[in-house]
């Protein structure tokens, strides 16, 4: 199962991947981030779509099309913003992977690049996110094999050496 998960740093908007998931606000309608990398890459007429959606809650998941990204599909999710732990953050935060995870197989998407959901301007802390990430999507492809690959995409070095480091703890049980 290992070999079906990849980590990397660089730029989510420039991979070449099924679908890419983003890391949204709850009105959909691009921010900053990677929400508004996503968006610029992808043209005005991801905004166009995403306004037709309308939104969406916290830990759910909502599919458009790519655009002028190289992958066919983006996943919005909406990740929960860091309270000190007392608000259901976790729970909240796993539920953006698993349903992205989910969207992903009912669009037969076979690829799929994530950011790390919520560790910017949300504040959730780096290493438990990166915990959850993990942990959530080896407990999907352990009951789920139409979905080849999941790539991680980190933003700097301390993401990728975070995401490194806890891949090893979570994929060696």
């Amino acid at each position: 199962m290992r070999e079906r998960v990849e980590i990397v740093e660089g730029d989510i908007t420039k991979q070449k991947v099924d679908a890419i998931v983003n890391a949204a606000n709850k009105s959909l309608r691009g921010g900053g981030g990677v929400d508004g990398a996503i968006h610029r890459a992808a043209g005005p007429e991801l905004l166009e779509e995403c306004r037709k959606i309308g939104g969406c809650p916290t830990g759910e998941a909502r599919v458009t099309k790519g655009y002028k990204l190289p992958a066919q599909w983006v996943i919005h999710t909406v990740g929960p913003i860091w309270r000190g732990g007392t608000q259901n953050e976790d729970q909240l935060l796993a539920n953006c992977y698993r349903n992205s995870l989910k969207a992903a197989v009912e669009i037969g998407a076979k690829t799929v690049a994530f950011p790390s959901i919520s560790t910017g301007a949300y504040g959730f802390p780096l290493e438990r996110a990166t915990k959850i990430a993990l942990t959530e999507t080896k407990k999907f492809l352990e009951k789920d094999n139409s979905i080849e690959k999941v790539v991680f995409v980190c933003f700097g070095k301390e993401a990728f050496e975070t995401y490194k480091r806890i891949f090893d703890q979570v994929f060696s049980s």
